[in-house]
């Protein structure tokens, strides 16, 4: 439904049509967005139509930047922590390598 409205409004109708749900589902589904706030809706005579109130989406962008931005800092800070504790001696041994079989010669005729 949020797909649908991003491209313009639309009555409860035309939200309903590609959807396989009962038109009374499609009413409560935009009942809730509604609350939300995420979704205005205005009745012109008999039809319903619905909007995105793109305010809504604001907010929950900046909340997502200011997540984002404690996240990103406490990663910086890790890897800080990480870089210390690291020691900074010559290049730490690596695994041995596989023995290489040798191959055998075939004896000519």
């Amino acid at each position: 439904m949020l797909e649908r409205l991003s491209r313009g409004t639309a009555s409860v109708s035309e939200l309903a049509e590609p959807l396989p749900m009962s038109l009374a589902a499609i009413v409560q589904h935009v009942q809730v967005l509604e609350t939300a706030g995420v979704v205005r809706t205005e009745k012109v005579g008999r039809v319903r139509r619905c909007e995105l109130d793109v305010s809504a989406f604001a907010e929950v962008d900046r909340w997502i930047a200011e997540r984002r931005a404690l996240w990103a800092h406490a990663l910086d800070r890790l890897g800080e922590i990480l870089a210390e504790a690291v020691p900074t001696s010559p290049a730490m041994p690596t695994s041995p390598a596989a023995p290489q079989e040798e191959e055998e010669e075939e004896e000519g005729p």
